[in-house]
């Protein structure tokens, strides 16, 4: 059992099992209540961490869970860290602080990203990118799974204006789905623990 205390929100993580240094690829999901949809996200994960033959493990940073995600998680096969500071921001330093992989791939444990399908980010961040984003305007998105406010509106200007001012070819500002090199994003001190 391990402790380690993030200074800068004041965050306890513990975890208890060990994993090597060899690990190339966490897949994290922050959770908060998900026991519904957890078991499929973490089964998805494993099954493309064994498809592929990365080693890696998955992660899930629960905040504060009653529903017995917790449990569930650990009895598929997460690592399970407690993050007793709410919030989604909270969840992710938490998680990214106690992954063990050299990349991280972080989505929400509600089945709104397949994680099944992480090929292309994997092969993206071995070939030197920090930060790799995925699309929901790409793909199908299911009805529900999106306002159409947010949808037909909010998210597509918002995309753009950020296509704009920061001259980045990056389709989704907003899609949970990321990939990132753990050291670089670790550098950038991250501290919000909200949205």
């Amino acid at each position: 059992m391990w402790n380690e205390v993030i200074s800068e929100n004041k965050v306890q993580v513990q975890a208890s099992r060990k994993t090597g240094p060899d690990i190339e690829l966490t897949i994290l999901m922050p959770c908060l209540n998900e026991a519904r949809t957890l078991p499929a996200c973490i089964a998805k994960a494993h099954g493309f961490l064994n498809s592929s033959g990365i080693r890696g493990e998955v992660v899930v940073a629960d905040n504060g869970s009653s529903d017995g995600s917790q449990t569930l998680a650990a009895a598929c096969g997460a690592r399970v860290v407690s993050v007793p500071v709410r919030g989604y921001g909270a969840a992710l330093i938490v998680g990214i602080a106690a992954a063990k992989g050299r990349y991280v791939v972080m989505g929400d444990a509600d089945e709104s990203y397949d994680f099944g399908a992480l090929k292309s980010f994997v092969a993206e961040l071995r070939l030197g990118s920090q930060l790799v984003m995925g699309n929901r305007f790409r793909g199908a998105i299911l009805p529900g799974a999106m306002p159409p406010l947010h949808r037909y509106l909010g998210n597509p200007v918002l995309s753009f204006v950020g296509r704009l001012f920061f001259k980045s070819p990056i389709g989704d500002f907003h899609c949970g789905l990321r990939g990132f090199e753990r050291q670089a994003i670790l550098q950038l001190g991250l501290c919000c623990e909200g949205m």
